[in-house]
């Protein structure tokens, strides 16, 4: 095996309380003002003065930006950057979903980094480290609390810009799963499912490593077993812990293992028809399996097992199928919206499936893939994701 890098938070709180010890963990490191990055719906139910009142009780001065009310783009970024300048802070705080920890990652390293998040868009192009920055989910999805990526838009070209580099990693995770007792289902349903997909991603990623096996293993299982109960009683405390943990999980593994064509794929539906990033995962997902299945059968049948599946004794390829079965009726059951429903329409998908292919070839996503798609199956793939 040869040596590959495995790199995770300095430092990871996780479980029910866990937002308690936040403020304490910031003031044995010194800093002293912070920037809150969220969202106005975080702001509405508290959790923003939540953070400032755990802050302010170790001594900790803030100021909160909560202008993230949609997928990160350019703006937002901007916006918060001026304030964090403006405040004098030293560090930054992000609560909420994917969204505010995306927009909070891309602040924290432009304080150090000179020009414009768009200069950064690839991978390893940031030179210097951002400031320290803790990650605070509000969803069990996107795991950007342990990843080193970070996905922000750029409206003027209505590109999903990824940016990946061991400087966008935040300091610290603070992973509570009471947070999420205010997911709404339709939110539980599409983070959950992005959550799954980047574990699946990562178990069949060309960058695989046997570390990351592990987490993906474990948040498939956690995920497909427990996202239905999460769904339908958003009360139901065992469920979020076990989702917020395979969130996580999932997370730390397609950070270190990447992730493949179906999130290629997915971040140009995101820009065009402005789709939740969880959704078009999902619309996406059983069609993309049932095309790379020849390229490994093994660990299909692997992920079909951990979906719950029984595989032992069926032929490699049977077993591995029965994988696209469990994802169907996973999305089914949970009533996450097709193309089609969301109102897509068919035409001008056709007509924007040649550059949304070349979008996704360019992200390097489909090249993870364990078969690898052409630049025609990618359009076609397309097509049959909206007749699902």
């Amino acid at each position: 095996m040869q040596p590959r890098e495995f790199i995770t938070p300095a430092h990871m709180v996780v479980g029910s309380g866990a937002l308690e010890q936040m403020g304490a963990l910031c003031r044995k490191r010194g800093w002293t003002k912070a920037l809150i990055v969220s969202d106005k719906i975080m702001a509405g139910l508290g959790l923003v003065t939540k953070v400032e009142e755990l802050l302010g009780a170790n001594g900790i001065a803030s100021a909160a930006y909560t202008g993230v009310n949609t997928e990160p783009v350019v703006e937002y970024v901007q916006e918060g950057l001026q304030l964090y300048r403006d405040n004098a802070c030293d560090f930054v705080v992000a609560v909420g979903g994917g969204s505010p920890i995306d927009a909070a990652k891309a602040i924290a390293v432009l304080v150090t980094n000179s020009g414009s998040i768009e200069q950064y868009k690839g991978i390893g192009k940031l030179t210097l480290p951002g400031v320290p920055l803790v990650a605070i989910p509000t969803t069990a999805g996107t795991g950007s609390e342990a990843t080193l990526y970070t996905v922000i838009t750029d409206q003027k070209t209505d590109v999903k810009m990824l940016i990946g580099s061991p400087y966008l990693m935040p300091t610290i995770a603070v992973v509570d799963p009471m947070l999420t007792l205010s997911s709404p289902p339709g939110v539980t349903a599409a983070t959950g499912v992005d959550a799954l997909v980047h574990a699946i991603e990562a178990y069949v990623s060309v960058k695989r490593q046997p570390m990351t096996d592990i987490f993906c293993l474990s948040a498939i299982e956690l995920i497909s077993q427990n996202i239905r109960q999460a769904w339908s009683n958003g009360n139901n405390v065992e469920a979020r812990e076990k989702m917020m943990l395979g969130a996580l999980q999932a997370g730390i593994a397609f950070s270190n293992s990447s992730v493949a064509l179906v999130h290629g794929m997915s971040r140009p539906i995101g820009a065009h028809f402005h789709i939740a990033h969880g959704v078009s995962n999902a619309a996406l997902l059983a069609v993309v399996t049932q095309f790379s299945l020849i390229g490994d059968p093994v660990r299909y049948a692997d992920v079909a097992r951990a979906m719950g599946e029984q595989v032992t004794g069926l032929p490699v390829m049977e077993a591995a199928d029965l994988a696209v079965k469990a994802i169907r009726r996973l999305v089914r059951d949970i009533k996450i919206p097709s193309l089609r429903q969301l109102g897509v329409e068919r035409e001008r998908l056709l007509e924007l499936a040649p550059s949304m292919a070349d979008a996704a070839i360019d992200s390097g996503s489909p090249a993870n893939n364990p078969r690898k798609p052409t630049r025609q199956e990618i359009i076609e793939l397309y097509q049959l994701a909206y007749d699902e």
